[in-house]
């Protein structure tokens, strides 16, 4: 039988990765953003059940991890608009990877 020194350290670089991508509505906000949605109200639009203070605070934690920047458009009234980084797009094939593994695997919530 193996002993503890046979047990696998998980990499604290994928666990950290794990519980950013995986905190609850940053993966929908990602596919919105990724399809498209760059404004607040749109991002908003695409995630049914999503409220303001969480997409705002979802989208501060993605913006300082550099994964989304936040650019404002100096017009009248000024507008926000969100896009991904290269980290963030980079997210991409995760994203369409996990995606394909739900329409196998994942029934549809009641």
């Amino acid at each position: 039988m193996g002993g503890m020194r046979d047990v696998h350290q998980i990499c604290p670089r994928f666990h950290a990765a794990i519980e950013l991508i995986g905190a609850r509505w940053t993966g929908a906000i990602l596919v919105a953003l990724m399809e498209g949605q760059n404004r607040y109200a749109l991002i908003k639009a695409a995630v049914p059940g999503l409220s303001d203070t969480m997409l705002a605070e979802r989208l501060r934690t993605l913006e300082t991890e550099d994964i989304v920047e936040r650019r404002v458009i100096a017009s009248s009234p000024v507008q926000v608009e969100y896009y991904l980084t290269a980290k963030g797009r980079d997210l991409e094939q995760v994203v369409k990877t996990v995606e394909a593994w739900s329409h196998k695997w994942i029934a549809l919530p009641a």
